[in-house]
């Protein structure tokens, strides 16, 4: 019996007679009432990460493209019905009773999955990136504007239930350095196809090929057939169409997303990899919406891999509390400027920094420094909230969620608003690397004012028969 049917079951039980409880939880938080039914698609790898947490709801569904690793979820979810397709899924979404989903998929399905279940009117917990489109962030986060009232979503920055991220955001809102007016965020990892060689002098990925010779990496060549039980096609999803190679699946539970997030049709590179985390930590704190204006540099153009070191910027408007601000993204060994020859940023992998009048702000995930800079930056200004009003802690990251799809006027902190907003300013960093020049941007509208050639690389083609609004 689903949830829904529960409870109109036991309200005309309740009227037609009175009920006797001995020792039976009916109303209590682990009432069989008051959880969720979900399903999880992707049931391995990242989807794993979600075992312990969905636990303690009522998982009712399990999707993967791979029957090996629907094998596995059943382990941990055995009475789950099981799909390949999470369309046929969603189609089944009030025969399951269904109150939500959790999707752990290639990023290439992320925005179609989400849009879809939306549409159904189904709470969403998508992995990062939300998009890998700018067309693609709008238009989810258009349809859970539509629906916030009722429908919860959450994007997994996890990272963002580290109180760090709090502190972080304090220190600038209270003016610990004076009136912010640039930030910067950066990531290190450089991510390239398995096998593949990178040139950082030149920014090119080479393959090796079997006489020795190199040659510009692209989407790897075919490769023998997919192993029984991969439904390759339905994991190509909504992209151009690929010969299987085994390169696509080399990484372990939790990284095989390393194996083919850099690649144009199936990912946003690092900006959907760590940079979704990174960028979180000074998004937090900025209170930022979309640029006016973009512009960015980087490794030369390849067709089929996006590039591993970039640096993008972007103007902010001002605000209610601050004045405009520019923003920094840095991957790939790309990296800011230090504000003392003494600070060694790159021994900070992923990290952060806020420019003030009166100093800096320098953080990771979990540790943040203040550095005052200037002869009136004595510390006298800067006035620490009291300990009553500090950020409240997030107390688990999924339970947000699912505590928010029980009652949908708790926010959540990394909503398809908040998260759309932040992926769709890292989209268009992209968009002005492969034009070449400063974007000014239309955040109201979704165009670029000064260039036909950078609105036509703000959606992507899709395969006949694939709707992102399905």
């Amino acid at each position: 019996m689903n949830r829904r049917k529960f409870l109109t079951t036991t309200s005309l039980a309740a009227a037609a007679a009175p009920l006797v409880l001995t020792n039976f939880k009916l109303f209590g938080a682990d009432a069989p009432s008051n959880k969720l039914n979900l399903a999880l698609i992707g049931s391995w790898g990242r989807g794993e990460a979600h075992f312990g947490s969905l636990a303690t709801e009522n998982v009712v569904a399990l999707c993967d493209v791979n029957e090996d690793h629907l094998a596995f979820g059943l382990k941990k979810f055995p009475n789950a019905k099981t799909y390949v397709d999470w369309r046929k899924l969603l189609d089944d979404h009030k025969q399951l009773g269904l109150d939500g989903i959790v999707i752990c998929t290639a990023d290439h399905t992320h925005a179609f999955i989400s849009n879809w279940a939306l549409n159904r009117d189904l709470h969403v917990y998508c992995e990062k990136p939300l998009a890998i489109s700018v067309e693609e962030a709008r238009t989810v986060r258009a349809n859970w504007l539509k629906r916030k009232a009722k429908l919860a979503t959450q994007v997994g920055m996890q990272r963002h239930a580290i109180q760090n991220f709090n502190r972080v955001r304090e220190l600038i809102r209270d003016g610990s350095i004076g009136e912010l007016s640039a930030a910067y965020a950066w990531g290190n990892r450089q991510v390239k196809p398995a096998d593949a060689t990178y040139d950082q002098a030149k920014g090119i990925v080479t393959f090796k090929g079997a006489d020795g010779t190199l040659k510009t990496a692209g989407y790897l060549p075919e490769a023998g057939a997919p192993p029984k039980g991969l439904h390759y096609d339905l994991w190509l999803g909504p992209s151009h169409a690929h010969p299987y190679n085994p390169g696509y699946f080399k990484g372990g539970p939790g990284a095989n997303c390393l194996s083919w997030n850099m690649f144009w049709d199936f990912g946003a590179g690092q900006i959907g990899d760590m940079g979704s985390h990174t960028m979180d930590l000074l998004w937090n704190a900025v209170d930022a919406k979309l640029p006016t204006a973009i512009e960015a540099q980087g490794d030369p153009f390849n067709e089929a891999i996006t590039p591993i070191k970039c640096e993008s910027h972007f103007e902010h408007p001002a605000n209610d509390w601050r004045g405009p601000i520019r923003i920094g993204w840095y991957q790939g060994g790309a990296m800011p400027s230090s504000p003392k020859s003494y600070v060694d940023l790159t021994k900070i992998g992923h990290g952060a920094m806020f420019k003030g009048t009166k100093g800096f702000v320098v953080a990771d995930f979990d540790t943040r420094i203040i550095l005052p800079v200037g002869n009136d930056a004595d510390m006298t200004y800067y006035k620490p909230r009291p300990k009553t009003e500090i950020l409240p802690p997030i107390n688990g990251f999924q339970k947000e969620w699912f505590d928010a799809c029980k009652n949908p006027s708790l926010k959540t902190a990394c909503d398809f608003e908040y998260s759309g907003n932040m992926i769709e300013q890292m989209l268009l960093g992209l968009v002005a690397y492969r034009v070449g020049k400063k974007l000014d941007y239309d955040g109201a509208a979704g165009r670029v004012k000064n260039s036909p050639e950078a609105n036509a690389l703000l959606s992507r083609q899709y395969r006949e028969g694939w709707t992102l609004n399905g």
